[in-house]
């Protein structure tokens, strides 16, 4: 039976005011932005802030994007714009589903994102659970991303400005989340215009900086986090080079990362020194030269897959992959080793690939985005 009217924006067939939506509100001026357009479209909006950790400690700091700060700022975007709003205490969760494994995988010589965590295991999973428990039709996010309809269901697909693209942290969203999630400033051409359309909305925050840190380690310090979640975690041990060969001492390996040059502490050698590898069990930091760390064969595991068919129905077929956020799409050629393990090889070696990093899968001829997986050990 045809439809006497087009689809509203959020892709539903009824008028937005009978369209209820759940907007998950961190405070900055991405998804106040997307709480505002909604409930101006006439949406059935409800804005929830998730409490990720200590609101007495969190007062203090600046640049964390779930700090008591920031829920005083969505809760004002609320009130302005006339629609409920919520704060939900979810600190054990992410403590437990976040927190505890940043900590344990520094520990196992790892280096930890733990904002895709953060989508997959709380705002993806719980959050949205709690969105259906208020019978909202879909919940909304400020992340820059696009969902497109396409013949097989909805695509993931890279923002329109590739600068604000946000999809390397959210390449574990699954088929069925997909359908339920909506990301309204995925199309748009700069930051500019999400500053713009707060301030036409009067929005307090059109002016807010934009968060650079983990929300739990706003100044940066993982070590001194890591040490407070686990006591005794900065053991010394020795820095040592390829051959083995004793070169000094570290103070933990949690102060260390694969790449790093800078405060090694072992100068005097005839050419600079990266860390390479991470041994925990030896207590050892691992240094060489940049050429060793270079990687093309990278593996992965864990796979989470949003492409067409069968992960597994070719050998091999040629991509597009992120090995760190700060990266662009590299080419790369997939090769499945299971339904969720493979080996991916860049046509270019890349330089500090790390285990306990993303590896993000894109189509080798667009935006699209086909899912991911982790980077294990032997990377």
């Amino acid at each position: 039976m045809p439809r006497d009217h087009a689809l509203n924006s959020l892709g539903f067939d009824r008028p937005p005011a009978q369209t209820r939506v759940v907007v998950a509100m961190s405070g900055g001026v991405d998804s106040s932005v997307v709480a505002a357009e909604l409930a101006a479209e006439g949406y059935d909006v409800v804005g929830v802030t998730l409490q990720l950790y200590d609101h007495g400690a969190a007062l203090a700091k600046k640049g964390a994007c779930c700090a008591g700060r920031d829920i005083h700022d969505a809760r004002r975007v609320a009130e302005a714009m006339g629609f409920p709003h919520y704060v939900l205490d979810y600190e054990n969760v992410f403590r437990d589903a976040v927190m505890d494994e940043f900590a344990d995988a520094y520990l196992a010589g790892a280096t930890p994102v733990p904002c895709i965590r953060c989508n997959e295991r709380v705002k993806f999973r719980d959050l949205l659970e709690t969105a259906r428990d208020l019978d909202a039709d879909c919940m909304a996010t400020g992340h820059y991303i696009r969902r497109i309809d396409g013949p097989a269901g909805p695509e993931l697909h890279m923002a329109a400005d590739a600068a604000r693209d946000q999809s390397y942290f959210l390449f574990s969203t699954t088929r069925e989340q997909l359908g339920f999630l909506r990301f309204p400033l995925g199309g748009l051409a700069t930051k500019a215009e999400t500053r713009a359309l707060a301030a036409r909305h009067g929005l307090a925050v059109a002016d807010k900086p934009d968060s650079q840190d983990i929300c739990f380690v706003p100044d940066g310090d993982y070590a001194r986090v890591i040490e407070k979640l686990r006591p005794g975690a900065a053991d010394p041990g020795d820095i040592v080079g390829m051959d083995g060969r004793v070169l000094g001492q570290h103070r933990g390996i949690i102060h260390y990362t694969i790449g790093q040059r800078r405060g090694l502490g072992i100068g005097g050698l005839d050419e600079p020194l990266y860390v390479v590898r991470l041994d925990p069990e030896l207590r050892r930091v691992v240094v060489g030269p940049r050429s060793a760390l270079a990687t093309r064969r990278v593996p992965v595991h864990t796979v989470n897959w949003l492409g067409d068919g069968d992960f597994e129905a070719q050998a091999e077929w040629p991509a597009r992959v992120r090995v760190r956020s700060t990266r662009p799409p590299a080419e790369a050629v997939i090769r499945p080793l299971g339904p969720n393990r493979a080996e991916v090889e860049l046509a270019a070696a890349e330089e500090g690939v790390s285990p306990g990093q993303a590896c993000v899968f894109y189509a080798a001829d667009g935006s699209r985005v086909l899912g991911g997986g982790w980077i294990g050990a032997g990377a």
